[in-house]
């Protein structure tokens, strides 16, 4: 019989994800990762951007797909306070050991008109095409970091997307279900897959069971043999592209899912849709699976919290939750950002933001 059990902090993992073909192995958490270290705003700099963020979600022509209104966001963000931008530009130089960064109490709710947060959205695919306050903080965010983009296969492309439980999705591998969200890099089938995911709360979960999951590879190296490091360093990998990004079914080519400089590797997987191809590579990806789940951690969002995810470095999912679908769910809008916008230039129609 598997005894299996999880404490605050680390993601937890049911012993089933870790039975592959020919391999079963369990997991009993005993000591909790500890949590990245997080940035508080201050009082005054909470007051600065939210200044700056309000002054956006007015800016005209007030859509968040609109070059114009990029352009106004982009200027705009170097007004953000300089503690922050300091914080932004070094996780930008190096992720560090966890590779994600925890910035605490940005301003989410409007500061003109009713002060209330609309409804959490229930429909699928929910984006956010009207520029808001939470809108303009999280893509001023990101474009510090880089160039923000979107995939025209996913959420019609919109630039800042909306994580919520969907009612019918509940067990789907997606953004939109509340089942135990594997751990994986954002979009690892894509060639263009961006360089950074940032999460911003706009409403937490009131249950308390929602909890983002992000494991870093240069936590888990040190944990893997050497045969293992080896094998996962081989074009031994394929990673399936989901039903939206059709296009790319038949192109996906193998790849090895450690990448780069052998010491300081990046990371390529999604444990929902990466498949090894021998029986070496499912040993392999098995003992991947176990180190980063050891050093992973589980942090609880709160409404203005901003995790960015160097999506290079670390892998992300999600704890399981229940939703109520009364309109006081957990609301995340979520953003991407590319360090190399020019590489994509070729896929992005008339050089705007959107890859596809």
């Amino acid at each position: 019989m598997v005894v299996y059990f999880s404490v605050a902090g680390r993601c937890p993992v049911p012993p089933e994800i870790h039975r592959t073909e020919g391999v079963f192995m369990t997991q009993i958490d005993t000591v909790a990762a500890a949590p990245p270290a997080a940035f508080v705003l201050t009082e005054a700099e909470y007051r600065q951007t939210s200044e700056i963020a309000d002054r956006l979600a007015r800016a005209e022509p007030g859509r968040t797909d609109d070059q114009q209104w990029l352009a106004a966001v982009r200027d705009a963000s170097v007004e953000l306070p300089t503690r922050l931008l300091v914080e932004l530009r070094r996780f930008r130089r190096d992720a560090g050991p966890d590779a994600v960064l925890l910035i605490r109490n940005l301003p989410v709710s409007p500061a003109y008109g009713s002060r209330e947060l609309p409804r959490t959205p229930t429909q699928p695919g929910s984006v956010e095409r009207i520029a808001t306050t939470a809108a303009a903080i999280i893509t001023a965010a990101m474009l510090q970091l880089g160039e923000v983009v979107a995939f025209r296969n996913e959420k019609t492309g919109a630039l800042v997307q909306n994580v919520v439980p969907v009612p019918g999705q509940e067990t789907l591998q997606s953004n939109a279900g509340s089942v135990l969200l594997e751990m994986h890099n954002e979009n690892a089938f894509h060639p263009n897959r961006p360089d950074y995911v940032g999460l911003l709360c706009v409403r937490e979960d009131p249950t308390g069971q929602a909890r983002l999951c992000t494991a870093s590879v240069r936590r888990a190296l040190p944990l893997l043999s050497a045969q293992a490091r080896q094998v996962l360093s081989g074009e031994r990998f394929l990673t399936e592209a989901p039903p939206s990004f059709e296009a790319l079914e038949s192109v996906v080519p193998a790849h090895a899912v450690l990448q780069g400089a052998g010491e300081d590797p990046d990371i390529l997987v999604d444990f929902s849709a990466t498949h090894p191809l021998d029986d070496e590579a499912r040993v392999a990806m098995a003992e991947l699976r176990d180190a980063l789940v050891q050093v992973s951690s589980a942090l609880a969002l709160r409404a203005g919290d901003l995790a960015i995810v160097d999506n290079r470095l670390a892998v992300h999912g999600r704890t399981p939750f229940t939703p109520r679908y009364d309109g006081t769910d957990r609301w995340l809008h979520r953003v991407y950002a590319s360090l190399d916008h020019r590489r994509s230039r070729p896929v992005r129609r008339d050089g705007g933001s959107v890859l596809g």
